[in-house]
């Protein structure tokens, strides 16, 4: 376990991050956690999927998901947004709703910086900055 890694219970859904990785196993409904592990296959930019950095001009990044955004519907939508810098000392999340863009702004990138999402369908994606 490190930190800032994503752990999902199985049962009733409940998502934790690690804030401070110590001994121990995360248990939720009685069983432990499951590890999410942020899928990134060549595929997946057609699935839209993939976070993609976005250079906007005097204004910092965009965060996008997929180089064709990604259906925000009800029933299928991205649930949230975070980037993580490199060395994983600083971070910024952005929660989504159906309806809204699957987009997230940022003023300026420490440096690499990997951005993670989460489609309430198909788990944890992950893309980085060049």
């Amino acid at each position: 376990m490190e930190r800032l890694d994503l752990y999902r219970c199985e049962i009733c859904g409940n998502m934790v991050q690690v804030i401070l990785a110590g001994g121990g196993e995360l248990v939720c409904c009685g069983q432990p956690m499951k590890k999410l592990d942020g899928q990134n296959r060549e595929e997946a930019i057609l699935e839209k999927h993939i976070p993609v950095f976005v250079k906007k001009e005097d204004s910092g990044y965009e965060v996008r998901v997929g180089e064709v955004l990604h259906p925000m519907n009800d029933d299928h939508y991205i649930m949230f947004i975070e980037i993580i810098s490199e060395d994983k000392n600083n971070l910024q999340l952005q929660y989504l709703h159906p309806g809204q863009e699957p987009k997230m702004h940022v003023e300026k990138l420490l440096g690499k910086t990997i951005a993670k999402e989460y489609c309430n369908l198909h788990g944890l994606w992950e893309g980085k900055s060049d």
